[in-house]
Parts: C-alpha cells; sequence; structure tokens
C-alpha cells in the first residue's frame, strides 16, 4: 500500500485527557474572568500559535523527503493538536453563560461564585471557590460548581451544616462563611 492512503492521526490522539464534563443539563455557567481567559487562549491559537506552525510545517514539507521530517512531523501533530484546542473552545464558548457572583455580594447564601469557608468531619477548615467546570484550578482552591462538594454547599447558609456523601460514606460539613467579590452588579 502506498504511503498516500495510511491513517495521518497518531495513535497517541485517542490517549489524549477528555474534556471536563458539563453539567447533566448541559449549562456550561463561567465568570466573566474565565470567558475572556478562554477567549483569549481561543484568540493566541488562531492568531499566532496556530499561523507560526503552519510556516514551519510549509517550510518543514519543502525541504523534501517527509518521512524523516522531524519538523513536518511533530509540525503536523501539533497542527492537530491545536485544531483540537481551538474547536474544543470554540465548542465552551459557544455554549457559556457568563454569571457575574459579585451579584450576591453581601449574601451568607452559596450561590455560583462563592468563596466558601467550611469546617468537614475530621475538623479541617477549608476554603473553596465555586467556579466554572473550565476555569477551576483545585490547587488554588477553586472548584467545579458540578463538583459532589460544591453540589453539597450550594444554597446552604453561613452556620448551616451539609451533608456530603462519598463513596467511604456520609460526612458533614458545616458552613463557617460565604463571601462573594464585590463589584459592578452587571454581568
Amino acid at each position: 500500500m502506498s504511503k498516500a492512503f495510511t491513517r495521518e492521526t497518531d495513535p497517541e490522539d485517542d490517549d489524549l485527557p477528555s474534556a471536563p464534563p458539563l453539567a447533566p443539563d448541559g449549562k456550561n455557567y463561567i465568570t466573566r474572568g474565565g470567558y475572556e481567559r478562554l477567549r483569549a487562549e481561543l484568540m493566541n491559537l488562531i492568531d499566532n500559535e496556530r499561523p507560526r506552525i503552519v510556516d514551519i510545517v510549509h517550510w518543514a514539507a519543502s525541504n523534501g523527503d517527509r518521512s524523516e521530517n522531524g519538523d513536518y512531523l511533530y509540525g503536523k501533530k501539533r497542527l492537530r493538536e491545536i485544531d483540537r484546542r481551538i474547536r474544543f473552545l470554540t465548542g465552551r464558548l459557544e455554549i457559556a453563560e457568563v454569571v457575574n457572583p459579585s451579584l450576591h455580594h453581601g449574601s451568607d447564601q452559596v450561590f455560583f461564585g462563592a468563596t466558601v469557608v467550611y469546617l468537614d468531619g475530621e475538623g479541617r477548615e477549608t476554603q473553596v471557590t465555586i467556579l466554572g467546570v473550565d476555569e477551576a484550578d483545585t490547587s488554588q482552591g477553586q472548584i467545579s460548581w458540578i463538583s459532589p462538594v460544591a453540589r453539597a454547599l450550594i444554597k446552604a447558609r453561613e452556620g448551616d451544616v451539609v451533608r456530603l456523601v462519598l463513596p467511604d460514606g456520609p460526612q458533614e460539613l458545616e458552613v463557617l462563611s460565604v463571601s462573594y467579590p464585590a463589584g459592578t452588579g452587571s454581568a
């Protein structure tokens, strides 16, 4: 069989992590800052990164034999990665619902965008900020609004004790404080 009819995608593509899941109802809540970061990443990929890699691939292809041309092979793989990320970001931004957490500033009830301090069953105090699926970073104390902890906390008030169901059994969380960023009040 000629090289022209071989599969051009890498088997490694199947091993890539899947996108974070959305809520069962398909909602994709996100803060204005998270939306702007995703949009900036998308625009950078489209306006800068992709054209730069296309130029490299074009140059590498003009050098002749492509089968052992590292610049060409890496460039094609990188283009596939960029195109996949562009499709992902475009899809997520199209269904994003921008929410302004500062609308709840001063409230003691937990909603999207709240920073919550809670005490778990073992006496550990934890602070989390409830954000969108595509913007939450657990290393920064941010959790997705569809995570089990967030789902247990949402609609609770300061002083409430909520039940978190875990694989090793239920756990009680006591809400110590709820805060929201101050803002203009517009989405």
